[in-house]
């Protein structure tokens, strides 16, 4: 890989795939959600940098894969957790909870982190940090929102 990653094009398009659905089926949707501005900023610092550098290398901060088969290991454990991904979304889409909150946002900050780990790609391992404190955090406290009918 040079400067472009094309395998973490296809893990970001996979993981945008539940996103993009959720934000056409939900326009109108209006729900209470934590508002925390220090950790919603530092999420979408997290998020758009991990989107940057999944796809981008930025030349002399990455070292490439650093051990003998890294690239079956890179693509079989990013597809697992893709599926796994994948699965949780069709299995919560209906309900909402801790299981589905955690689930997706455990899930891609694991990608995050272990594809910057496994490319030796130190600013992608900080951005993924940062992105999955502050989205795991915020995904839980909105999981955990009372509702108005929760007596």
């Amino acid at each position: 890989m040079n400067w472009f990653n094309y395998y973490g094009l296809v893990i970001m398009a996979i993981i945008m795939i539940p996103n993009v659905v959720y934000a056409f089926t939900h326009r109108n949707d209006t729900s209470k959600s934590i508002q925390n501005k220090p950790l919603t900023i530092a999420e979408q610092i997290g998020r758009y940098g991990c989107f940057i550098l999944m796809i981008f290398n930025i030349p002399y901060t990455y070292f490439n894969f650093w051990f003998d088969y890294a690239l079956i290991v890179y693509l079989s454990v990013n597809g697992g957790l893709l599926l796994a991904y994948l699965a949780f979304w069709i299995i919560c889409r209906k309900q909402n909870g801790k299981l589905k909150a955690l689930s997706l946002s455990v899930i891609p900050s694991c990608v995050f982190l272990f594809s910057g780990i496994v490319l030796a790609y130190i600013p992608l391992i900080v951005f993924a940090v940062i992105f999955a404190i502050a989205h795991i955090t915020l995904s839980y406290k909105n999981a955990v929102i009372p509702t108005k009918n929760a007596s």
